[in-house]
């Protein structure tokens, strides 16, 4: 959970701590699994290099208006 409501760069305070996280993080790719999704992970909490095609029509549109 990263909170963009101030600046640039998202607020992580209110974030799962690292264990439950790391937990919770699993559990979502074992969900996506389990319903047949290709799924490919790092190791959670490293500092990963990522790459991004961008090959679609999709627009996520973070709003933050409403949210305290």
């Amino acid at each position: 959970m990263g909170r963009t409501a101030n600046g640039r760069r998202p607020s992580f305070e209110e974030a799962a701590p690292p264990e439950e996280a790391k937990r919770l993080y699993e559990q979502v790719a074992a969900g996506f699994r389990r319903h047949g999704t290709h799924v490919e992970t790092g190791v959670f909490a490293a500092h990963m290099h990522v790459e991004l095609l961008n090959d679609g029509p999709v627009t996520f549109v973070l709003d933050s208006r409403g949210l305290s």
